[in-house]
């Protein structure tokens, strides 16, 4: 069996950044399957990472001493690409331009031939590709999960506008009295997730294993809910990553969100300048807000983040990991990590009531904050003073 890793190219990690502050770059989700989630389907092998030193605990490289396929972590998986990566023979690379693809040989090794490949290599390489080439992702992964399978039964009760095989429901997936509409995508529905009475849908979205759309939801396209997240409101061309709840009504859009976030009620994001203008965006490498071409972003958030309630979130904001903003006005459209407060004033969060809010949060979904996962914590307290 092939011996496959992911490696994170450190330039393209940090310009994903705050996301990428907790996880390879392969872990992000994008579509309905993580980076990572769509090569194990494409190409089966053994999976491990090379990923920054104080994440390696967590996810360990696994290496032979002359034989492993290295793939750029950013890189998304083609029939195409794939097929060029099962001819590499040891010492080879396959490019696309100047990037590296894929490198077959020791970790350690270089690329004695290289092979030029004339598929552009998709991939996520700045935070808002993620919500701009969700469309896609999601009719690949709709593709590449459902092809050759048969959805459970559609209930009556819903309305389907569009083709009712373009709905596909997993095992246990519960879904009454809500309108679906597919002439603009596919819509997925995972393990034991739920789409609640009186929601409407517009694909493409997926709703990824023991989710929630609340009742009365208005979900737009193109959307990905991730595994146990909760969602109600007015949504549209958001991703959720995992674990993460906007479970009351509220508009975001235009955005990505991390694990363990919560935005509370009533809580709106602006994904759109009231003059129209072109959206800068916070970059943490360069510590600047840089141009990005967009007219449409909303709101970027780490993980463990939160909002209160009714609170107001300007266009094109980035939260840091364990930001939690509260009260009336604007805050800044960066906020940098671990830090609490309102337009009143912010502090720093001292690590152990991070540590204390985070042990609750997961608990209440039976998962346990592990000693590795508190060492990273830790580690990130220190490592993200240089990134604010």
């Amino acid at each position: 069996m092939l011996n496959i890793i992911l490696k994170d190219i450190p330039a393209v990690r940090d310009n994903l950044l705050p996301l990428t502050f907790t996880r390879p770059v392969a872990d992000l989700r994008m579509g309905i399957l993580t980076i990572r989630g769509k090569w194990e389907k494409m190409l089966p092998g053994i999976y491990s990472y090379i990923t920054p030193e104080y994440l390696a605990k967590k996810y360990p490289v696994i290496k032979r001493n002359t034989d492993n396929i290295i793939i750029a972590s950013h890189i998304f998986p083609t029939p195409g690409i794939v097929e060029a990566i099962k001819k590499l023979q040891p010492g080879e690379a396959l490019m696309c331009d100047d990037e590296t693809i894929a490198r077959r040989g020791a970790i350690e090794g270089k690329a004695e031939r290289t092979i030029q490949v004339d598929e552009i290599s998709a991939g996520v390489r700045n935070l808002y590709d993620l919500f701009i080439h969700n469309s896609v992702a999601l009719e690949f992964d709709f593709t590449l999960l459902t092809s050759g399978r048969t959805s459970q039964p559609i209930s009556p009760t819903n309305t389907i506008i569009g083709d009712p095989s373009r709905v596909f429901l997993e095992e246990g997936a519960v879904m009454e009295g809500a309108t679906i509409n597919t002439t603009h995508g596919p819509i997925y529905i995972g393990r034991g997730a739920e789409v609640m009475e009186g929601a409407c849908v517009r694909g493409p979205m997926a709703l990824c294993d023991h989710s929630e759309i609340k009742m009365g939801a208005k979900i737009y396209g193109a959307t990905t809910i991730g595994p146990h997240c909760k969602v109600g409101g007015e949504v549209a061309n958001v991703i959720l990553i995992g674990y993460s709840n906007k479970a009351h009504d509220g508009f975001l859009g235009n955005s990505v969100i991390g694990e363990w976030c919560n935005i509370a009620a009533g809580c709106v994001a602006s994904n759109l300048k009231n003059d129209y203008t072109e959206i800068k965006l916070w970059n943490y490498p360069l510590r600047r807000f840089l141009r990005t071409g967009l007219q449409f972003c909303g709101l970027i958030m780490g993980d463990h983040s939160k909002t209160g309630v009714n609170t107001m979130i300007n266009t094109a904001t980035v939260f840091g990991m364990g930001v939690n903003i509260h009260g009336a006005g604007y805050p800044r459209n960066f906020v940098p990590s671990f830090m609490e407060g309102s337009t009143a004033g912010l502090y720093e969060v001292p690590v152990s009531k991070f540590l204390d809010t985070a042990r609750r949060v997961m608990a209440r979904r039976n998962v346990t904050l592990t000693p590795v996962d508190e060492e990273i914590f830790h580690t990130l307290y220190h490592i993200t003073d240089d990134f604010k």
